[in-house]
C-alpha cells in the first residue's frame, strides 16, 4: 500500500523554472512547443539531479539525458518558508511565460498539470513547517533502508556512489532534525506518542545489528556484478564499516534528537487545533487526493458510497434474497483458497484477467521480495518500487508477510501492487513516452486511488463465489470509508480519541486498542488514508459520468484506456480530458 515517493523538492524545481524563464532557452527558429519541451526537460534534469537517490531510481543511465558529475547527496529539508514562497511564485510566473494556446494537445496537458501543481504548491508554501518527514510507516526513517537495499548496481561507479551515499546519512538526518527543531520552535512538533513510535522504529532498526538487511542486500547486489572475489570482499568490508560508522550512528542521533524534542509538542490531536490548521488540512487533502471537492463535500461523497456499499451487502444477507441460505459465513475465507498461492502465480493469474477489460500491458520482469521479519511491524503490508523510466521493464514488489494473514489478502494486495494496480499503471504509462517532468509529479489520489480501484475489482477475480466477493469487497470499501471519515473528523472537525472511539463503536468496531492505533496513525500522517479512498471513489464517480455520457459506446476497456493514457493527474483534469473534450 506504499509507493516509493518521488515528491518534488520544491526549491530546486522552482529555481530551475526561474532559471529557464530568464529566456536562456529562447532563440530564433524554435516554436512554442520546442521551447516548452526544452523548459520541461531542463526542469526534469535540474530536479532529478538534486538527490542521488532520486537520480538513481529515476534514471538508469543519467548521461543519456545529459546529466553527469552530480554531487552525492540525499538532499535536505529546508525550514526557510520565505524562500519556498518566493520560489513558488517564481515557478508559476515561469510556466505562464509560455503561450498555452500555441501548444500541442500533449503539451497543453503537461502545462495544465504543472499549473495545477505549482498553484497548489504556492498555496502550501506558507505551511512548509506543517509537513512531517517522520511519519510512522511512510516517513524517511522507514523508507530510507528499503531505498538503500534496492539501490541497484549497474556499474562499479554505482557501487562507489552508493558507499559514498552511506557516509551522507548523518548529515541528511541532521537536516531532518533541524527541520523538526524548527517545527518545535514554531509549536508544530508531533504528538509525544508519535515521537515514541519514531523512537521505537529507530531503535528496532539499530537492534538488528549484524542481521540488518543492508548487509545481506549489499552482498546480493554484488553477486550480479562481474567483480572478482577479492574486489567483492573489499567492497563488503567497506560496506560493513560504513553501516557501523554512519548508518547506525545516524539512526541513533535521530532517535536521541526526537527524544529530546518529545515533550515539546503542543497538540496531541488533529491539525485543526493548530493555528490556521484547518486551512492547511484543506490544502493538504487537495494535494494528496487531487480532488477539487471541499471537505464537507468529500464527507458527503464518502457517506454516499458507504450507504451504497451497505445496501449491496444487505441485499445478499437479507433473508428475502433468492438464496436464503447465504449468510455471514460468506465472510470467512481463512485457510487456503488458491490452487497455487505463490506470488508469481497470483500475478500471472491477475495479469490474465486484464484481457478484454484493459489495454494490453507492456512486457516486464517482476521480482517478489519479502520484508525482513524484524521490520514487519514497521512497514506497510506491501509496496511497489517504481522502476527507472529508462529501465521500466525491471520491477520489484515487496510483501510484508506479517500483515497478510490469508490467501485472499495476498491475492488482493498483489492486485493493488501489481495487476491491474501500481505495476501495470506505472509501466503502461511509461510505455506512452510522457513528458519527463511528469515522472516527478506526485498525484497520490490518482496512483493510490487506481491501485485501490484495482484491489476492489480483484475480489471478483478470486476463486470465491460472486456473493462472497461482493460481501468482501464492499466490506473492505466500507472500512476504508470509515478511515477516511475518521481522518476528516480528526483533522477537520477536531475529534479527540474519545470521539473517535465513539464513532468507530457506532459501526460495530469496539476494540479500544485497535481504534487507538488507527487514531495514532491518522494523527501522524494526515490525509494518507484519503489518497486511497477518495482516489478510489473519484474513479467510481468518473466512471459513472463516462457511462452516462458515452451511453452504448461505454466499455470497461475504453474507460480504463482513457484513464491510463492520461496518467497521473488531478481528477478535474481527468474529467476534462476524458469527457469534456469528447
Amino acid at each position: 500500500m506504499m509507493q516509493k515517493k518521488r515528491s518534488v523538492i520544491i526549491t530546486a524545481l522552482l529555481l530551475a523554472a526561474l532559471f529557464i524563464s530568464s529566456g536562456l532557452l529562447r532563440h530564433c527558429g524554435r516554436d512554442e512547443n520546442h521551447l516548452f519541451e526544452a523548459y520541461t526537460d531542463h526542469l526534469f534534469c535540474q530536479e532529478v539531479a538534486g538527490s542521488t537517490i532520486s537520480l538513481h531510481y529515476t534514471l538508469k543511465n543519467p548521461s543519456a539525458f545529459g546529466i553527469e558529475h552530480t554531487p552525492v547527496s540525499f538532499g535536505s529539508y529546508t525550514s526557510d518558508t520565505d524562500a519556498v514562497c518566493a520560489a513558488s511564485e517564481n515557478a508559476l510566473s515561469a510556466l505562464r511565460s509560455y503561450d498555452r494556446r500555441r501548444l500541442s494537445k500533449k503539451n497543453r496537458l503537461t502545462y495544465d498539470i504543472l499549473e495545477y501543481y505549482f498553484e497548489l504548491s504556492a498555496k502550501l508554501a506558507p505551511y512548509t513547517l506543517y509537513g512531517e518527514p517522520l511519519a510512522p510507516l511512510t516517513g524517511a526513517q522507514s523508507q530510507l533502508p528499503v531505498l538503500l537495499s534496492e539501490y541497484q548496481f549497474f556499474s562499479r561507479a554505482d557501487i562507489d556512489t552508493y558507499l559514498e551515499l552511506l557516509t551522507k546519512t548523518p548529515e541528511y538526518f541532521r537536516s531532518i532534525l533541524e527541520f523538526e527543531q524548527a517545527r518545535s520552535k514554531a509549536g508544530l512538533f508531533m504528538a509525544s506518542y508519535s515521537a515514541d513510535d519514531i523512537i521505537q522504529e529507530c531503535q528496532a532498526f539499530i537492534d538488528m545489528a549484524d542481521q540488518n538487511y543492508l548487509y545481506s542486500s549489499f552482498e546480493e547486489r554484488l553477486d550480479t556484478t562481474e567483480l572478482s572475489e577479492e574486489e567483492k570482499k573489499a567492497y563488503i568490508e567497506t560496506n560493513s564499516a560504513y553501516i557501523k560508522d554512519y548508518i547506525f550512528p545516524a539512526y541513533s542521533e535521530l532517535k536521541d534528537g526526537i527524544a529530546a524534542l518529545r515533550d515539546t509538542g503542543k497538540n496531541p490531536n488533529g491539525l485543526c487545533h493548530l493555528p490556521d490548521g484547518r486551512k492547511y488540512y484543506e490544502l493538504l487533502v487537495a494535494s494528496e487526493t487531487g480532488s477539487s471537492r471541499t471537505i464537507p463535500e468529500l464527507q458527503q461523497l464518502t457517506q454516499k458510497q458507504m450507504i451504497s456499499d451497505l445496501s449491496d451487502m444487505q441485499k445478499i444477507l437479507s433473508p428475502t434474497a433468492e438464496d436464503s441460505s447465504v449468510s455471514s459465513d460468506l465472510f470467512k475465507t481463512q485457510g487456503t483458497i488458491l490452487k497455487d498461492p505463490e506470488p508469481a502465480s497470483i500475478l500471472a493469474e491477475l495479469k490474465s484477467n486484464l484481457k478484454d477489460h484493459f489495454p494490453d500491458p507492456p512486457k516486464v520482469n517482476t521480482q517478489i521480495k519479502y520484508v525482513q521479519k524484524s521490520m514487519e511491524e514497521y512497514l506497510s503490508p506491501a509496496f511497489y518500487m517504481i522502476p527507472a523510466i529508462d529501465n521500466s521493464t525491471e520491477n520489484v514488489i515487496y510483501i510484508n508477510q506479517g500483515h497478510l494473514p490469508d490467501d485472499l489478502s495476498l491475492f488482493t494486495t498483489l492486485a493493488h501492487e501489481g495487476y491491474p494496480g501500481h505495476l501495470y499503471q506505472t509501466t503502461y504509462f511509461a510505455d506512452k513516452d510522457p513528458a519527463l517532468i511528469r515522472n516527478l509529479l506526485n498525484f497520490g489520489g490518482y496512483t493510490e486511488g487506481w491501485a485501490t480501484y484495482s484491489e476492489m475489482m480483484s475480489y471478483y477475480y478470486a476463486p470465491i463465489s460472486n456473493e462472497q466477493a461482493t460481501l468482501m469487497q464492499k466490506n473492505s470499501s466500507i472500512i476504508l470509508g470509515l478511515y477516511a471519515l475518521a481522518d476528516m473528523g480528526i483533522h477537520y472537525e477536531g475529534w479527540t480519541l474519545i470521539e473517535a472511539i465513539s464513532f468507530f463503536r457506532s459501526y460495530g468496531i469496539t476494540d479500544t486498542d485497535t481504534i487507538e492505533t488507527i487514531y495514532d496513525l491518522i494523527i501522524a500522517d494526515p490525509a494518507n488514508y484519503l489518497k486511497y479512498y477518495i482516489g478510489y471513489v473519484e474513479f467510481l464517480e468518473l466512471k459513472k459520468d463516462a457511462i452516462e455520457k458515452w451511453d452504448d459506446d461505454f466499455t470497461q476497456k475504453k474507460f480504463h484506456t482513457a484513464v491510463l493514457d492520461i496518467g497521473p493527474a488531478p481528477f478535474g483534469l481527468l474529467h476534462k480530458n476524458i469527457l469534456d473534450d469528447k
